[in-house]
């Protein structure tokens, strides 16, 4: 009998090759955060370009000189750009769930491998595409992250609105497309990839965070593809959906048209309100486990959990037009999103109250990712509470384009989503490099962070009350209380100084635990979800637990993989 002949081996790719062409969705996981750090670098810098030149606005910048009124806009229509997608959306829905996702659910790969890979790719494209708006004749976009028509329709209406806008536009069709496409792949691995006994009733909430979170992005970011391409139509193509019927523009009356600009603020907060929620679900599911992680309690109320998250995706879709209440809408339109604003609010307090209640009697550990994870449930409910506030027409009225709807959106939806990043990255640190952080600089960074961040934003919330309007260079006007804002505009910037320098830290950590950081071993958390099940994750296999009978850790408290149903918080109840 002849034996089989052996197969020939599989020819081996280089370096290159294996990034570009790979379809691991640990690699993908790495190629998103690295992409995150080079957005979040370069909008943090530019965030710091606007609080210097509110400040100081005749200091000459390096390698460019003093920053004039359109700069500024463009520098602020960049920053909202790079941070909202590039960072909020792309770490929390993209990066964490190729790392986690598939382990989580008791698979070894995503649903779509190649679709999965060709996401990143199209996401990179985007972003080069938006950078190189800075670069083109006139500059980068001017008209905000909003770009609001018809200034954004009509290339003549100012410098930035040629090129650099159709950069802004094509850079924003790619990240819809891509978004669309990667979030379809999680759905499809959630719902036919699960392993066996992992039935919805068993899944993490992290993972019922990200089906809602990816259900919300395929509807949204399709929303936003068609507005961007009817945009992009009406500039190039002599199509007018968002022109309106006369307008003048630099002193030229345009007529035609016969568009609306209104249906524009219809379909961009149509995605605009639910891509909130897109990067603070993740958030919300994370620190869901990591308070049972840390609190050795079990997650209490767990299918109210799951319902009020599905609930919050569900309203999230209804709630665009409470940015929209000072454009000319019905006044009865406007009672009614403030209404289903308001409505919202009660899945999100339903999660805050689980959250308090398991901190209540826990037997907490305060590692540097409860302590993230802390502050970001700290920034939730102070953005939140603002919420209701800005929910009421009358309110809104007075405070829409002050620095009180600046600050709101900050604390709620930037700090408390960076505040859950940073937890996830510490937490799941140990699956990308084997090691952990080190604890001390993750606390000297969390402390540092925390300060600096209520310092920056809190303090606008009194600027807006006192009528400071948003997007312009400078303080000017006869306005009697704007000179008496500045010492706060002066205290807001030193406090922005010292919550970028406290990222210095993480940087620091970040790059020097990856070779002298402490050996994690297969479970350091003594966690229960299935990413960090023994033999699971390559970065972690063969070493011995940090944490167990014999360092003094002895919770009866058994990781999911040894429970058998019906606990579907994946813990062992007390």
């Amino acid at each position: 009998m002849n034996a089989p002949r052996a197969q020939p081996a599989a020819p081996s790719r280089g370096f290159l090759g294996r990034r570009i062409f790979t379809t691991d969705h640990r690699a993908l996981a790495i190629l998103y955060l690295l992409l995150g750090l080079a957005a979040v670098i370069v909008g943090t810098l530019l965030s710091l370009v606007i609080r210097i030149h509110r400040v100081w606005p005749t200091v000459p910048f390096p390698l460019y000189g003093i920053l004039r009124p359109e700069d500024y806009l463009a520098v602020v229509t960049m920053h909202g750009t790079l941070m909202v997608f590039f960072v909020l959306t792309v770490v929390p829905q993209s990066a964490f769930p190729n790392l986690v996702l598939p382990a989580q659910i008791g698979t070894d790969r995503m649903a779509f491998p190649r679709l999965n890979a060709a996401a990143f790719w199209l996401t990179l494209a985007s972003f080069c595409v938006l950078v190189a708006a800075f670069f083109v004749p006139q500059g980068a976009p001017i008209s905000g992250w909003t770009s609001y028509p018809p200034l954004s329709a009509i290339a003549a209406t100012g410098p930035g609105q040629g090129a650099g806008m159709d950069c802004w536009l094509f850079a924003i069709g790619l990240f819809c497309i891509a978004a669309v496409a990667s979030s379809a792949n999680f759905l499809a691995t959630i719902l036919a990839r699960r392993g066996p006994g992992m039935s919805f009733g068993r899944l993490p909430l992290t993972v019922w965070s990200w089906l809602t979170s990816s259900a919300l992005t395929v509807i949204a970011f399709s929303t936003l593809f068609a507005a961007a391409a009817m945009l992009f139509a009406d500039r190039h193509c002599g199509t007018s959906f968002f022109i309106p019927a006369s307008e003048v523009i630099s002193g030229i009356a345009r007529t035609g048209g016969g568009g609306s600009p209104l249906l524009w603020l219809h379909l961009f907060w149509f995605f605009g309100h639910p891509e909130v929620y897109i990067s603070i679900l993740p958030g919300m599911g994370l620190a869901s486990a990591l308070l049972a992680n840390f609190t050795r309690r079990p997650v209490l109320g767990y299918r109210v959990m799951v319902v009020a998250t599905l609930t919050i995706g569900f309203l999230g879709l209804g709630v665009w037009g409470h940015h929209m209440f000072v454009s000319g809408m019905n006044p009865y339109a406007g009672t009614a999103f403030g209404l289903t604003t308001i409505a919202i609010a009660v899945p999100s307090s339903a999660e805050v109250l689980t959250w308090l209640a398991m901190l209540f009697r826990g037997r907490m550990r305060f590692t540097t990712p409860m302590l993230f994870t802390l502050g970001f449930i700290s920034f939730f409910i102070a953005g939140g509470l603002t919420g209701p506030i800005l929910a009421q027409p009358a309110l809104d009225a007075y405070l829409h384009n002050t620095f009180f709807v600046v600050a709101h959106f900050h604390l709620v939806m930037a700090m408390a989503g960076v505040f859950s990043l940073f937890a996830g990255i510490y937490y799941w640190y140990p699956l990308l490099t084997g090691r952990l952080m080190n604890e001390m600089l993750g606390k000297a960074h969390f402390w540092v962070s925390l300060i600096g961040a209520y310092g920056t934003f809190f303090p606008m919330h009194f600027a807006g009350l006192a009528g400071e309007p948003r997007h312009y260079a400078q303080l000017a006007g006869p306005v009697e209380s704007f000179p008496s804002l500045i010492p706060v505009e002066r205290g807001i910037t030193f406090a922005a100084l010292t919550l970028a320098a406290a990222q210095l830290i993480f940087l620091f950590n970040v790059f020097s635990s990856a070779r002298k950081g402490v050996r994690a071993g297969e479970n350091p958390w003594r966690a229960t979800t299935h990413e960090w099940c023994p033999g699971t994750h390559p970065r972690t296999r063969g070493e011995p637990y940090l944490y167990g009978p014999n360092s003094g850790d002895t919770e009866d408290f058994l990781p999911q993989w040894e429970l058998a149903p019906p606990y579907p918080s994946g813990l062992k109840p007390e």
